[in-house]
């Protein structure tokens, strides 16, 4: 497996993806992304990302069933791999390790 590097916007998304687990579908994504960073995406660039992810493998994709109140469109729901996980976990452990080498520096007295 090739390691392949996720952007900003694109780990968030993952995240999201991921906890959401079975209910990550466009809108929820969004609303989760706007409460939980107070960023606004627009819906392309959401979709952007979203296919993306899923051409990198992080993510896949089905369709849901339709429904009524959709007119009887489908929704498209989206679940993290095994491979977005640890691409995930990398990410982390990276930002970790960095995080871990900044020096005990005390800045209040600027």
């Amino acid at each position: 497996m090739k390691h392949t590097q996720l952007g900003e916007f694109e780990e968030l998304v993952l995240l999201v993806v991921g906890s959401l687990h079975q209910n990550a579908y466009s809108i929820s994504i969004k609303n989760e992304l706007k409460e939980k960073t107070d960023r606004k995406p627009s819906i392309g660039a959401l979709h952007s990302a979203l296919n993306r992810l899923e051409k990198k493998g992080f993510i896949q994709s089905h369709e849901g069933g339709a429904t009524a109140e959709r007119g009887g469109r489908r929704k498209r729901f989206y679940e993290i791999t095994a491979f977005g996980r640890k691409a995930l976990d990398q990410s982390y452990e990276l930002r970790s390790s960095l995080y871990h080498t900044l020096p005990q520096i005390n800045y209040a007295g600027n």
